[in-house]
């Protein structure tokens, strides 16, 4: 919670399309940061369990001008009418007023699956197995995260555990507020191109709000009023409407399938 002193952050990222080249170091470091076990023998696409996904679209034109992009899809963390927060009926999600984080709450979720059929980017997944870890990998897992059992839905919480460390830090050094940089989720650590920018979007001198006022930045499906805070940066305006298609189609493909 904020004290009357306190600033309020809004805490988001700057994703930049043109920079990411799909490697997926992300999707390993969101998973080993948070402990999400390696896939169920029985796991489809569908039934797997990932807080991050990177996805790869085509402009679907013929050589020399085929192209790809990829674009890696964390829960968008939704800043007005947060459509999973309104549906919950085990008040399992909300919206923190000192960070701006959507956080999920596995102990009070009863696996009811509202807030995935209400979830416009497909960025929740449900937990259908116990974690099981191979032999000896249960000495890796991160003491500063729960495991979560089955029957509950998992997302992205822009790695919480991490948030909390950092205050600790703080707190420790007589500090009630975080300095830029001492709060980064394992995504934006881990990728080698630097394609993911972290931070506070209510700082305006932040590199995060300075990117996100750029013409090329975007967010996807603006226009159902959400406000995520997830942008995306790119200069191939064919990008913009292929990514917003594919999330609404496979949105589609994820009801109906």
């Amino acid at each position: 919670m904020t004290t009357p002193t306190q600033k309020k952050s809004r805490y988001g990222m700057v994703i930049d399309l043109d920079r990411c080249n799909g490697c997926g170091a992300c999707m390993m470091a969101c998973a080993v940061e948070n402990n999400v076990p390696p896939a169920h023998r029985e796991a489809t696409d569908r039934t797997g369990i990932t807080w991050l996904r990177v996805y790869r679209f085509n402009n679907g034109l013929k050589f020399p001008n085929n192209r790809s992009v990829f674009v890696p899809v964390p829960c968008q963390q939704c800043g007005r009418e947060t459509p999973c927060v309104s549906v919950c009926p085990q008040q399992a999600v909300d919206v923190d007023p000192a960070t701006g984080v959507v956080g999920q709450m596995p102990e009070r979720c009863l696996g009811c699956r509202y807030c995935m059929a209400a979830c416009p980017y497909h960025a929740r997944y449900f937990n259908w197995w116990d974690a099981v870890w191979p032999p000896g990998m249960e000495k890796t897992l991160n003491p500063d995260v729960s495991t979560r059992m089955r029957g509950v839905v998992e997302k992205c919480n822009f790695c919480h555990g991490r948030l909390h460390a950092a205050r600790e830090r703080a707190a420790a050094a007589g500090r009630d507020t975080l300095q830029p940089g001492e709060y980064v989720p394992a995504c934006v650590e881990a990728c080698p191109a630097r394609a993911i920018v972290f931070g506070d979007l209510n700082d305006e001198t932040s590199e995060v709000a300075r990117l996100a006022r750029r013409p090329e930045a975007f967010r996807m499906l603006e226009q159902l009023g959400t406000e995520p805070k997830i942008y995306y940066l790119t200069r191939q305006s064919w990008v913009r409407k292929v990514s917003e298609d594919e999330v609404q189609m496979a949105r589609k493909d994820q009801t109906h399938g």
